[in-house]
């Protein structure tokens, strides 16, 4: 569905930048820090509290009034869930979970019945009977929002028998029972982070410009008591591979043989020792947790992922062992040396915004993975669903986009530990692609479900349009893979990624004209606008690679795998296909490594049958587009980017 929205609507190019233009607002809103004063003052809940359950909602932004990735809505995250659906998004669209032409397509996906919304994801219905505000008003208006949390906290107070107090530390089980959980471990480690942010302090702009502060309050004492209260279940443990700062349960994946040989719905195998991990691939559900997760224990649905993150709180539910191989990624090579992170929520159909609960746990759970299995904590292999490359030329216009652009890469490799900081100096040969998150708003439609045609509201995005030439009105550059027939025209959709470059995502320089910047994508140079004053990337100094000398053009790949000879008898050869695309001499594209040449051979119910085929053909691993891709070292000379 997603797809053919972004084929068929056509929406009218803007002839001024975008950018500049969606960040501009008509009036200035109204003091975000008093209403949150205000509120806690007549709800008798504690500022510091009120400030630091918002913060790990939202980063106490109001995103346009627009959903969040769990229909939540304003500062305080108010949930209002229309509909429910039981929808993921690997039933979505034309690509094969599985990826892995090696045997017959994956079976075709099911859906789950709706599901009885729970109270997580209908919260502002409560506000609103508290506060007598009107749903309207509680997802657009900032300050009746965070009136209808502090009124929920206060509800959530009384209930477990606790004083409106005005010490933080009594109000541990009201905020522990906010984060909607209905696991013991869930509801306390959301409290957890709530009060570790209310010692440690916190400030920031919003993203619409307002500046709000939480004073710090050390050694604040936690009542815990109040969380026995609650009555929540004890999480299902079963040895999970989760760091011990996450709440974390074992849901387990189906697996089981059917008729015909057939079975569902991931591989055993015995990683790392029989192949490397070597990715991480970050997912959206285009769905919400429970019926998700349904679909990863039905044995007769075409996908698996190792891990499910919840919006609301950021619990974590674990399916698939790391070391097995999961149908996740579309992508057979791929998949089989990645681990693969779904999170609730949908790329932009109803939402465009990801919680800060949901960002912290993910990104311990990224961090704890990376250490275990000794995976670069870089965009060259933490991926987003939509920098896997297709196998071959026939399935690269149906691979899937999620995260998509509102995905904040710069602030989860915060979390992570991990900071997208530049190297080199002004005139360094590559770039790193880092706009500023908060103001970088760029043009996008397809954001309304009932009205798909329309603009977007001005929403932040991490990532940056890609033109033909250095001006505002040129051409997006096209993606002959996404857009084989036609006019080729990439898409301003929020759904199509043709000509997009991502926060985190290295590029050669191709050249430079005053504030604008070319880099090398897909065969072309792509422009982008990069004023000094406010820059939308940073040097990024490393190694890049280019034809032989000699030759004209190389070619590109989407998996590594083996050369013919290295297969034995018994394992049928998988074909070396090159992609659509043309590396054409004096192209320069950044090196992110040497790409294990293997493939790996598991289509039977019986693990004992499964092989690793190891080539000796070297490949390397490049930034090609907004995928990643891989070419021969045989065919490209390496170089530092000067």
């Amino acid at each position: 569905m997603r797809r053919a929205l972004a084929i068929a609507v056509v929406a009218l190019l803007p002839l001024v930048n975008m950018t500049a233009a969606a960040g501009t607002t008509a009036e200035e809103p109204p003091d975000r820090q008093a209403a949150f004063a205000a509120a806690a003052k007549e709800f008798q809940v504690p500022e510091s509290v009120l400030l630091g359950v918002s913060y790990l909602e939202s980063r106490w932004d109001a995103h346009a009034g627009q959903p969040s990735n769990d229909a939540g809505f304003g500062p305080m995250h108010l949930t209002d869930a229309a509909a429910f659906t039981g929808s993921n998004h690997h039933g979505e669209g034309e690509e094969d979970a599985r990826g892995d032409d090696g045997r017959p397509l994956a079976p075709v996906a099911t859906t789950v019945a709706p599901t009885e919304i729970p109270a997580s994801l209908k919260t502002m219905e409560k506000a609103a009977e508290l506060t007598g505000q009107s749903h309207e008003a509680l997802r657009t208006d900032a300050a009746a929002n965070i009136r209808g949390g502090a009124a929920l906290l206060a509800d959530y107070q009384k209930s477990i028998g606790a004083p409106l107090s005005a010490d933080p530390g009594e109000w541990y089980g009201a905020v522990a029972k906010y984060s909607g959980a209905d696991e013991s471990e869930a509801a306390k480690v959301f409290a957890d982070e709530v009060y570790s942010t209310i010692e440690d302090g916190a400030e920031r702009v919003t993203d619409d410009g307002q500046q709000v502060k939480l004073t710090p309050i050390p050694g604040l004492d936690r009542i815990e008591k109040w969380l026995e209260k609650l009555g929540l279940r004890p999480p299902r443990k079963d040895g999970v591979e989760c760091p011990r700062s996450i709440s974390c349960e074992w849901i387990p994946s189906a697996y089981a043989q059917k008729p015909n040989g057939d079975y569902g719905h991931y591989d055993l195998a015995n990683r790392p020792v029989s192949q490397k991990i070597k990715y991480i691939i970050i997912h959206d559900m285009e769905g919400y947790f429970g019926p998700s997760i349904k679909l990863n224990q039905d044995v007769n649905y075409g996908a698996s992922w190792q891990y499910s993150v919840r919006s609301t709180d950021g619990h974590i539910a674990q399916h698939v062992k790391g070391k097995d191989v999961a149908w996740q990624a579309g992508n057979w090579y791929i998949n089989a040396k990645s681990i693969g992170i779904e999170h609730e929520g949908f790329l932009a159909e109803g939402s465009t915004w990801y919680t800060e609960a949901m960002y912290r746990s993910s990104a311990k759970l990224v961090r704890y993975l990376a250490l275990r299995y000794d995976i670069p904590l870089d965009r060259a292999h933490i991926l987003g669903h939509d920098n896997v490359p297709g196998t071959l030329p026939t399935t690269v216009r149906g691979m899937h986009e999620d995260p998509g652009p509102f995905w904040d890469w710069k602030h989860y490799f915060d979390l992570i530990g991990a900071p997208l900081h530049g190297f080199g100096g002004p005139k360094a040969g590559s770039i790193m692609i880092r706009p500023d998150f908060a103001t970088n708003k760029p043009y996008f439609y397809g954001c309304d479900r009932k009205n798909p045609e329309n603009a977007c509201p001005p929403l932040s995005a991490g990532t940056v349009w890609l033109r033909t030439e250095p001006r505002d009105d040129a051409p997006l550059i096209k993606d002959i893979g996404k857009h084989p027939t036609g006019t080729n025209d990439s898409l301003y959709s929020v759904y199509d990624h043709s000509a997009r470059a991502s926060t985190g995502q290295r590029f050669a320089v191709a050249e430079r004209q005053g504030d604008w910047t070319a880099i090398w994508y897909l065969g072309q140079k792509g422009w982008f606008y990069n004023p000094a004053k406010k820059p939308t990337a940073v040097p990024s100094a490393g190694l890049v690679v280019t034809p032989k000398p000699g030759l004209a053009t190389v070619p590109v790949y989407g998996r590594a795998y083996p050369e013919q000879e290295a297969y034995p008898a018994d394992i049928p050869y998988q074909a070396v296909t090159p992609l659509q695309y043309k590396f054409s001499a004096g192209e320069k594209y950044t090196l992110a490594g040497e790409a294990a040449n293997e493939y790996y051979r598991a289509v039977t119910f019986d693990e004992a049958s499964h092989k690793v085929v190891k080539g000796k053909t070297k490949y390397l691993q490049i930034q090609f587009g907004h995928r990643v891709m891989f070419v021969k070292a045989d065919d490209v000379r390496v170089s530092l980017a000067w």
